[in-house]
């Protein structure tokens, strides 16, 4: 889309990257870890993530204002995220984007899962699991 160079800096920032990225896989390990640490603990708090193993997870909440709501009361507990709405992604399909990486600790991510749980809670938009459905594995026995 654009005709412009890149600036030198980003040039040369982009090939040390590379080069990092050559000699181990300590990084890409530790945000394939930490992605599917939180994907795994938000799905399993009953947010609706859109599937998939990369590092931005959608948790998404499908209305324009309530994402703006949801991400403002995340800043105000120290979690930077950013609601996505019409036209950025599809009408009806609004979402918290977040974006993980490599230097996040299990601290921070505990944080920003315990974040979202809170708010989830008060603006209602984790789906409670039914306590009228077992969970897999889970016996069940009728009394009278």
């Amino acid at each position: 889309m654009f005709s412009n160079t890149l600036a030198p800096a980003i040039v040369g920032a982009s090939l040390r990257v590379l080069e990092l990225l050559t000699e181990s896989t300590e990084l890409r390990d530790k945000l394939e870890e930490n992605t599917k640490y939180f994907r795994e603990k938000m799905t399993a708090a009953g947010f609706d993530i859109k599937p998939g193993e990369h590092p931005i997870v959608p948790v998404m909440l499908y209305d324009a204002k309530l994402s703006q709501d949801f991400a403002a009361k995340m800043l105000e507990k120290g979690i930077y995220v950013v609601g996505f709405y019409f036209p950025v992604v599809p009408k009806g399909q609004a979402r918290i984007r977040v974006q993980l990486s490599a230097a996040h600790t299990r601290e921070h991510l505990d944080k920003a899962i315990g974040a979202f749980i809170e708010v989830g809670r008060e603006l209602g938009t984790i789906k409670e699991p039914s306590a009228q459905q077992p969970e897999a594995g889970q016996v069940v026995t009728n009394t009278p």
